[in-house]
């Protein structure tokens, strides 16, 4: 790995602290072990707050600390939660240190970096993962222990949790950065224009949804006119009353409620139908005849 540049990109130049070797002084294997570990997707006091939380804290705390505000609405910023929480989770089972945190979510951060701005591979993302776990993994090359962030044991853990995770979901994160997605509409407002009633303020009630007798009672009560009619009538008496009118021109079914007339349509359609079903039954009994008939024939041929 060429000195200036890191897998997890260029290292910033500043004046060196006071009290500090000269980086051009520093040996280069340290140099480069240093720029490695210098970037930091967590801090140590989010990543401390984290680990104070329980199961369901985290999730609420790592979202306030990665600045996702439309985790309802937007299905890439849960997914891209679920892919932190679900790491951080996972190394929270390993017991990891503090700086194996920092480095291990940091790692977890840059391998979606490279996908989503560098477009690499799942190969291409195979191969850096290699050469960074070279770098903060345990190596023979390395002259001091307290170089290594994991041991093998950890390194291995970490790659096997990769292959299982990512890996194995790459080409769905690739269709997540790289493919647009339709705007799906939930809810669209319609104007609908009803039909106004001739005799009141409402329509006339569905003989499948309510009858004529609770709609008149309690949905649409009658007008005030016929109360002031009905009232008059009763003031009158017998006596009183307005003279008889010709019957030719009355309503035959004045004298009947609506149970009289439901009783007399249930009488008749019952007469209909048996006489219906008598003769139905006839035909079916002389064709069934017939079929007897011809199947003696057969018999006897």
């Amino acid at each position: 790995m060429s000195q200036g540049t890191t897998p997890w990109g260029p290292t910033p130049a500043g004046p060196t602290p006071a009290g500090t070797t000269p980086e051009s002084e520093r040996p280069t294997e340290f140099q480069e072990h240093e720029k490695i570990l210098s970037p930091d997707f967590l801090s140590v006091a989010q990543i401390t707050d984290l680990l104070m939380e329980d199961v369901d804290g985290v999730p609420e705390k790592l979202g306030t600390f990665l600045n996702f505000k439309n985790l309802e609405t937007c299905l890439k910023d849960a997914i891209l939660l679920d892919y932190y929480v679900s790491g951080f989770l996972w190394a929270r089972g390993m017991d990891f240190s503090i700086i194996q945190y920092s480095k291990f979510m940091t790692l977890l951060a840059m391998l979606l970096q490279n996908l989503k701005t560098l477009h690499m591979s799942l190969e291409e993302s195979i191969k850096w993962l290699g050469e960074v776990m070279a770098e903060i993994g345990p190596t023979h090359s390395q002259k001091s222990e307290d170089w290594n962030i994991f041991d093998v044991k950890q390194a291995n853990a970490i790659i096997d949790y990769l292959k299982i995770s990512l890996f194995q979901h790459y080409k769905l994160y690739e269709f997540m950065f790289y493919s647009a997605r339709e705007e799906i509409v939930i809810g669209t407002e319609q104007v609908i224009e009803v039909v106004k009633s001739a005799c009141g303020p409402f329509p006339n009630p569905l003989e499948e949804g309510i009858s004529f007798d609770i709609h008149s009672t309690f949905i649409e009560p009658p007008t005030i006119l016929d109360t002031e009619m009905k009232e008059l009538d009763q003031e009158q008496g017998p006596e009183e009353s307005q003279p008889e009118t010709d019957t030719s021109n009355m309503d035959p079914l004045a004298g009947f409620n609506i149970e009289d007339v439901k009783s007399v349509l249930d009488q008749v359609t019952d007469d209909i139908l048996i006489g219906i079903q008598t003769e139905i039954n006839q035909k079916l009994q002389i064709q069934e005849e017939a079929f007897n008939a011809r199947i003696e024939k057969l018999k006897k041929a």
